[in-house]
């Protein structure tokens, strides 16, 4: 299931409280992306600083996962009667897709009826979905030979930079007249989106006519789309394009399908957790959708509604000297605790 496991135990962890129906899932992953350099500060030693918390992964997502531990203890703390149960679950591996954390998890050893993910959406947005993505090579086939007698080969570069340009101009020419009605928070958010040569492979050495070259795509899908349908797409305006190149051949091959996923603006999950925010915050969190990838899908899939809501600012993950700022672990904190007494004691 997971290569990078190997070796490597990885450990969900799962806590209960109460009995029965409904069951309120809060949900964050503790694997975090490398360090990298440049940084003021040790980035896996947490500082406190000017009201902010300084440190690789304080903002994705140690600082939600703070703020449903809290909310969760605060909550028990008050209240020894209340309907139905509340689960914590820790999990690894949502930097590299999460399917060995959250898919398990949801597959085999919990299913919730509601699921929040503490994803840094910031106390003023609740992410009810996410994009998909579809991701992949083109490979061009050529005919390898000596670097002195390129006559003889056909070389798989000089034919892969053909073929990218055409498809990138058409396919983009294609999507930019697709738009998604939800808000995604961000200028352009709303299409689809193609990226080409992420990542290109082939070559030899430098006196090869190189006999073999590939270049990838990353395709993010919008809800309305179906990833079947992106996948068919593709195929055919690369295919549409080989046809002018007889001397090759050219193969796609797919590397990870990533399911666009939504909860409803009007389910239940989604407006009680607005009215909590507002009765904390004093306005209702603005709905959109994420532009990246979430855990999400996973839920949605399983038939459980999720959203993502936690403490920002998100726009400091993955960053030189991130940070979350103390103030909104605080915020959503009281959210949630709004939240369960919306959801359990009424």
């Amino acid at each position: 299931m997971c290569r990078e496991c190997v070796g490597y135990p990885r450990y969900i962890v799962v806590g209960r409280a109460g009995f029965g129906k409904p069951v309120i899932q809060f949900n964050g992953h503790y694997d975090v992306v490398p360090a990298g350099s440049g940084w003021s500060y040790n980035p896996f030693k947490a500082v406190i600083y000017d009201g902010r918390v300084l440190g690789r992964g304080a903002v994705d997502m140690k600082g939600g996962i703070a703020a449903f531990i809290i909310a969760v203890k605060v909550f028990l703390s008050r209240y020894k009667d209340f309907r139905g149960s509340i689960e914590i679950a820790l999990v690894p591996d949502e930097e590299i897709g999460g399917e060995s954390g959250s898919g398990y998890l949801v597959k085999y050893i919990s299913k919730p009826d509601y699921a929040i993910i503490a994803e840094p959406s910031n106390s003023s947005s609740i992410w009810i979905g996410h994009k998909g993505a579809l991701w992949g090579f083109v490979e061009v086939f050529g005919k390898q030979s000596h670097g002195s007698t390129p006559w003889k080969g056909v070389n798989a570069f000089e034919y892969m930079a053909k073929i990218a340009t055409r498809f990138v101009e058409v396919y983009r020419n294609v999507l930019k007249s697709r738009v998604s009605v939800y808000d995604y928070g961000v200028e352009r958010g709303a299409m689809p989106t193609i990226n080409i040569g992420g990542e290109v492979k082939g070559g030899v050495k430098i006196n090869v006519v190189p006999g073999y070259y590939a270049f990838s795509f990353d395709r993010r899908v919008i809800p309305e789309e179906k990833l079947d349908d992106v996948e068919k797409e593709i195929a055919e305006i690369v295919n549409r394009i080989a046809i002018d190149y007889p001397e090759i051949q050219v193969k796609i091959s797919i590397t990870n399908r990533l399911n666009p996923a939504l909860t409803k603006p009007e389910s239940i999950l989604v407006t009680k957790m607005r009215k909590a925010a507002k009765a904390v915050i004093g306005f209702e969190p603005k709905l959109t959708v994420c532009v990246g990838g979430l855990d999400l899908h996973y839920y949605i899939e399983q038939g459980v509604d999720a959203i993502s809501y936690g403490p920002g600012p998100g726009e400091n993950a993955h960053t030189v000297d991130e940070y979350i700022l103390i103030d909104e672990i605080e915020k959503v904190a009281n959210v949630y605790i709004a939240f369960l007494e919306s959801m359990l004691l009424s």
